[in-house]
């Protein structure tokens, strides 16, 4: 299958609201504010939004977009690090 169109039905199968990650049963990071035909854009904790590119997606499923994260800019991989900073432990 063309790489343009693998991604053309991946941004098609995300959603407002999917929770992100960059591992499959790891920690989100945070979750999808808009999707495009080039990528999207991801709220991170703490953070902010960040527009991913589509071949960032590594796959989705389960209400989940899971990134790769050697795709994604240093800014965003630094962001993730301190997604849950501003939590308090137990809570």
């Amino acid at each position: 299958m063309a790489r343009g169109l693998l991604m053309a039905r991946m941004a098609q199968s995300i959603e407002v609201g999917y929770q992100a990650f960059v591992a499959d049963g790891g920690e989100e990071f945070g979750a999808v504010r808009d999707v495009g035909p080039d990528g999207v854009v991801v709220y991170v904790e703490n953070a902010g939004d960040f527009r991913v590119p589509m071949d960032a997606v590594k796959a989705v499923h389960s209400q989940k977009v899971v990134f790769d994260c050697r795709r994604l800019d240093r800014r965003l991989r630094e962001a993730i690090g301190h997604a849950h900073d501003a939590e308090e432990p137990g809570l």
